[in-house]
């Protein structure tokens, strides 16, 4: 069980989406649901990528490669420094 909110889970996918749209990369072995699911267990919970590969049914390569695009994707997202601060 992990405690992230489906609605963080849901609007995580969406920015996965926009990019995969953005590159024209539609097909993949998971959803988009299903990597920002695999990217936020691993960054919450600190799991190893090989075991999450595992639950999820893909390599440990394909695991590290979702989870550096996801983490571009909300590095794009999220604020600069500057504009965080007031």
């Amino acid at each position: 069980m992990v405690d992230v909110s489906h609605e963080l889970v849901e609007h995580v996918s969406w920015l996965i989406h926009a990019r995969r749209c953005e590159r024209r990369s539609w097909w993949r072995k998971l959803g988009c649901f299903q990597q920002a699911l695999l990217t936020l267990v691993h960054l919450r919970k600190n799991e190893t990528l090989s075991a999450l590969a595992a639950g999820f049914g893909i390599s440990t390569t394909t695991a590290w490669r979702y989870v550096d695009e996801t983490i571009e994707v909300l590095a794009a997202w999220a604020q600069g420094l500057h504009e965080a601060l007031p």
